[in-house]
């Protein structure tokens, strides 16, 4: 079964919290570079995720209707 928008932004709002916690750990070791790459990665994840939130929430004004 396909998984609905909702759920694939749930998704992509854990990613991107993982990434930020890992980016915060490797700027708490001193590795700037792997938390710089960690941080674009988690901003990549909260683009996505609103994407899919914006569509679920398209989805479910025009299923009111």
């Amino acid at each position: 079964m396909p998984q609905s928008p909702h759920d694939r932004a749930a998704e992509y709002h854990n990613k991107a919290a993982h990434a930020h916690s890992a980016a915060a750990t490797a700027h708490g070791k001193g590795d700037h570079l792997t938390a710089h790459e960690l941080s674009q990665q988690a901003h990549e994840h909260s683009k996505k995720a609103f994407e899919l939130s914006k569509e679920a929430s398209s989805q479910a004004a025009s299923s009111k209707h």
